[in-house]
């Protein structure tokens, strides 16, 4: 599922505008080989429901969704799969909910107080009965059948292309040394902000200068190890993709959440490896034409646990416009 396939899933309101935009997610676990799943009740509504909320100005979905389950539940944990997003009607307009699935790994829940009162682990089933909004429903069916596939327990792979560079023409020094435009530094930040919505405790990227700056402040920020990699750099590529590739391909080997950052011309050889992993109905979703991604902007690749190296969901974001 890319961002934009989200977007654009309005089967029962086409053409409608959105008013209302919220994010959040639906957390479970397994419990005696059991899965279950966590309900909240809200004491202002007095309804079962999943963590959720309006999204803030400057944020993307992923940051808002992220964000929300820290302050209704107290739970800091990288997105899992996207879950299709759920529309329906508020005093306002039409409203967008976008959801991910997240793991909760043993850790305490401390609900607010104020948004949130109580929460309940749960069977699907039995959260499908005391679930307030029947919409609600739509993407903890999907989480249950994800995990009935065996692709509800996931690792990202995020692919970023290096933020905006200070033009070619205007750089007389080593293309390596290259640096970000004042544009890029700020792209930097967004996608640094970004990627602690999946938290990956490494990171991959060519050694120019202009890649090691989009991730450094998400390096800095996360403790995340930063490995450098010749393959990755333009002119790498262009005398050997098949070392970039193999790059790419390396990922898989700790399967642990990871992100990757290269350049343009680097980037068809990328994505045609990762879609090795993946049926041809997500492959397609992939950017398949030139630029690919504009600078800052990323995509991730969520792997199924377990070995097999299975690509089992994909989404695309650009969290910076200038």
């Amino acid at each position: 599922m890319s961002s934009d396939a989200l977007v654009a899933d309005q089967t029962d309101h086409p053409g409608e505008p959105v008013a209302v935009t919220a994010a959040g997610a639906l957390p479970w676990r397994v419990s005696k080989d059991k899965l279950e799943v966590l309900l909240i009740h809200r004491p202002r509504y007095d309804d079962w429901s999943w963590p959720k909320g309006k999204i803030d100005d400057g944020e993307t979905v992923p940051e808002c969704a992220v964000r929300e389950v820290r302050e209704e539940i107290g739970l800091d944990a990288p997105l899992g799969i996207p879950l299709p997003p759920i529309h329906y009607h508020v005093a306002s307009g039409l409203k967008v909910v976008y959801y991910w699935a997240v793991k909760v790994n043993g850790a305490t829940l401390v609900p607010d107080g104020k948004e949130v009162d109580s929460v309940m682990w749960c069977d699907p089933e039995k959260a499908a009965t005391l679930l307030s909004n029947p919409s609600d429903v739509v993407p903890l069916q999907y989480l249950r059948e994800a995990h009935e596939r065996g692709e509800l327990n996931t690792w990202p792979l995020v692919v970023v292309r290096h933020a905006k560079a200070k033009p070619r023409s205007s750089w007389t020094k080593a293309e390596g040394e290259r640096p970000l435009a004042a544009t890029g530094t700020r792209q930097a930040q967004a996608v640094g902000r970004l990627l602690q919505a999946w938290k990956p405790p490494r990171v991959v990227t060519s050694p120019w200068l202009r890649c090691v700056a989009t991730v450094a402040p998400y390096a800095k920020a996360a403790g995340a190890k930063v490995k450098m990699a010749e393959a990755l750099t333009e002119h790498r590529h262009e005398r050997s993709p098949k070392k970039t590739a193999a790059v790419i391909e390396s990922l898989f080997d700790k399967q642990r959440a990871v992100a990757v950052c290269t350049h343009r011309p680097a980037l068809p050889t990328v994505f045609a490896q990762l879609a090795k992993h993946m049926p041809g109905a997500l492959s397609s979703l992939l950017p398949s034409e030139e630029p690919y991604l504009s600078p800052g902007e990323l995509v991730v690749c969520h792997v199924a646990s377990g070995g097999k190296n299975r690509i089992v969901a994909v989404e695309q974001f650009r969290p910076f416009d200038d």
